[in-house]
């Protein structure tokens, strides 16, 4: 019988304050970090994703950051073949794998099992859907995926036409829609010795810290980098640009938003985006929640958890 691997996770909603406190807790636990954040995975998008600086890794090894160019696919089933392989190098070198990010989907493709269809891209299907898109627009696209797969509709922005296109190729080539492939049957995997832990805090403390947030990335120079990224090449239908951060500051500089109105839509969008998130992870009752507000310091949560992971888990801490 083979090994279960040791793994942690650490999820909760945007600006929470992961980021610091993996790093006190994988100093702590000789831990290692996977990201599993579908905005970081993108070279030259690092204001707007918050992704985490060189000094700040402080030499902790973090892994699946910057691994793709902004116009490159990435899909679940990718996040999961590459998590797993950093799974199983971290625990073989003798050390604690830690999941750390607030997609719900990535880390659920690790700690469920889901299918994953293994359709090859079409180029000829891929190129006549931008053709019908760029005469008839992206919505004429999304109603047709609407009548043959629902499911997948309501999870796709209807102007995130390279993954509208993605997912009526499936359809077209396998017969079956693409919310077949990804429904979650919500069985559990069970090849780790798996603890998560939720951070939360009160809404009122959340939403003020991700108002600051985005103040700062401002300040840090969001709108040069989403300039630079458009110069490049990087157009605004791209799923990277249609991220959280970058479209609200495209319509800025399309001149549709001023900044001030730009900088307000992001702050609401993201404190929309962060109740979504504890909705998402809310479902699963494994999750240990730990409400940072009632700890006096970083380093206060970190021992705490390592004391949960120690009474209640397998894990070889």
């Amino acid at each position: 019988m083979e090994t279960k691997k040791d793994l942690l996770a650490l999820v909760g909603p945007t600006a929470v304050g992961k980021t610091a406190l993996s790093i006190d807790l994988a100093k702590k636990i000789n831990g290692e970090i996977i990201s599993s954040d579908s905005m970081q995975i993108y070279k030259y998008m690092d204001i707007g994703t918050a992704k985490i600086r060189k000094e700040e890794m402080e030499d902790i090894p973090h892994y699946l950051i910057d691994i793709v160019y902004p116009d490159e696919e990435f899909t679940v089933a990718d996040y999961k073949y590459n998590a797993e392989k950093y799974i199983n190098e971290i625990n073989n070198a003798g050390k604690m794998p830690i999941i750390v990010g607030g997609t719900g989907l990535y880390l659920n493709s690790l700690v469920y099992e889901l299918k994953f269809t293994r359709v090859e891209p079409n180029e000829k299907f891929r190129k006549k859907y931008n053709e019908i898109a760029d005469i008839h627009g992206n919505q004429y696209l999304f109603e047709k995926l609407c009548k043959v797969d629902e499911i997948s509709a309501k999870r796709i922005n209807p102007n995130d036409r390279k993954r509208i296109i993605r997912a009526l190729e499936i359809y077209y080539e396998t017969g079956k829609p693409m919310s077949y492939y990804n429904k979650d049957f919500r069985k559990e995997v069970d090849k780790y010795n798996l603890a998560m832990i939720g951070l939360t805090m009160d809404r009122t403390t959340l939403y003020s810290r991700i108002n600051k947030r985005v103040d700062m990335m401002i300040i840090e120079g969001l709108v040069e980098e989403v300039n630079k990224l458009l110069a490049m090449g990087y157009n605004k239908e791209l799923v990277s640009m249609q991220g959280i951060g970058y479209k609200e500051i495209i319509w800025y500089l399309e001149g549709n938003l001023s900044l001030n109105e730009a900088i307000e839509i992001l702050k609401r969008n993201t404190r929309r985006f962060a109740k979504r998130q504890l909705t998402w992870f809310k479902r699963d009752d494994r999750i240990y929640w730990i409400n940072i507000n009632h700890y006096n310091s970083i380093a206060d949560v970190s021992s705490h958890i390592i004391k949960y992971i120690n009474k209640f888990c397998n894990l070889n801490i």
